[in-house]
């Protein structure tokens, strides 16, 4: 039970007493309504002043029951303020505040919806990568196990409020790996209609889901079966390649990846060739392809003479502080 409703359930009882101890004294003595509220008064905050008028055996008897309920009341107001302090739900809401401030301040960051098994690789991933992001998560368990690692929000992800919490009308990106593809199907639908900018990437178990979720306004849907499947088969026809990329990805510190940076409208390096903006000299990256955003088509290993067209993007392979100095150079 939370402190509000402890305090009121207090305030509420302390009531009730108040207008029993007025009324008994009033017909076990005889006293005016102000005698009887004021002998009310002092009884139960024991402040010791001398009785109104001389009490009777039954107003004595009377008396020590109101001292008693009365001061089993006020101990329990006490003994609630007392835990809400101890048990740490202060700092919780002290917390709580900072986050809400912090999460106020983001700007095209991400909103990660779940943190269960398949969210908190995501989770581990923007984290190594040094992406900005909100956590929305509303079983307790998981919050508990990420609540003092990154920003995050208690709740429903399907829920307008929820959302906005998270920022989700000045993010960049939405995921979702909720268990259910129905869950990740209402997040979409939420999420699309309060940022229609938005890009969402969604998880789908069953294949049937994948067209609901395209409809619905995922940009990208991930299919954990097919990953799966596609994996298994890899690990027995190309074992070495696994290897590699679960080395490169699970690797600690400076981690290796296979990234993707954009050439902006307004780049230095647009309309330069390869071979001039010196990639791989001044980055130590490996750049592996350059997608023409035009017609998304892809060039494979690329020769230094090919031309950087404005919002074509390099896709590269280095660590991750080798891949924050190509963006430091095409901006």
């Amino acid at each position: 039970m939370s402190l509000q409703k402890r305090l009121v359930i207090t305030f509420l009882a302390l009531v009730i007493v108040f207008i029993c101890g007025s009324v008994g004294f009033m017909v076990i003595e005889g006293w005016t309504f102000l005698d009887a509220s004021y002998m009310t008064v002092i009884t139960l905050t024991t402040v010791g002043f001398s009785e109104v008028n001389t009490l009777s055996s039954g107003g004595r008897v009377f008396t020590m029951v109101l001292i008693v309920v009365g001061m089993g009341i006020l101990l329990y107001g006490v003994s609630s303020v007392t835990a809400f302090i101890v048990e740490g739900q202060l700092m919780n809401i002290i917390r709580r505040t900072r986050m809400d401030r912090n999460i106020s301040k983001l700007n095209d960051h991400y909103v990660i919806c779940g943190a269960g098994m398949v969210g908190k690789y995501v989770i581990e991933e923007f984290i190594r990568t040094g992406r900005s992001f909100v956590v929305v998560e509303k079983d307790d368990e998981n919050i508990k196990k990420v609540k003092d690692k990154f920003l995050w929000v208690e709740g429903d992800a399907s829920e307008d409020s929820v959302l906005l919490n998270a920022g989700i009308n000045r993010a960049k990106g939405l995921i979702t790996v909720l268990p259910e593809d129905k869950d990740n199907l209402f997040v979409v639908l939420t999420a699309r209609e309060l940022n229609p900018r938005l890009k969402i990437v969604s998880k789908a178990t069953e294949e049937e889901s994948i067209h609901k979720l395209k409809k619905a306004g995922a940009d990208h849907i991930v299919s954990t079966n097919f990953i799966g499947g596609m994996r298994i088969a890899s690990e027995m026809l190309r074992p070495a390649v696994t290897t590699f990329l679960d080395t490169m990805l699970r690797e600690k510190g400076d981690s290796l990846r296979i990234e993707e940076v954009a050439v902006p409208a307004d780049s230095k390096m647009a309309g330069l060739t390869l071979g001039e903006v010196e990639v791989p000299r001044k980055t130590g990256l490996i750049v592996i392809a350059v997608k023409d955003n035009k017609n998304d088509k892809y060039l494979y290993n690329p020769h230094s003479s090919q031309k950087l067209n404005e919002n074509d993007s390099l896709i590269v392979l280095g660590s991750v502080s080798q891949v924050n100095k190509l963006r430091e150079l095409v901006s």
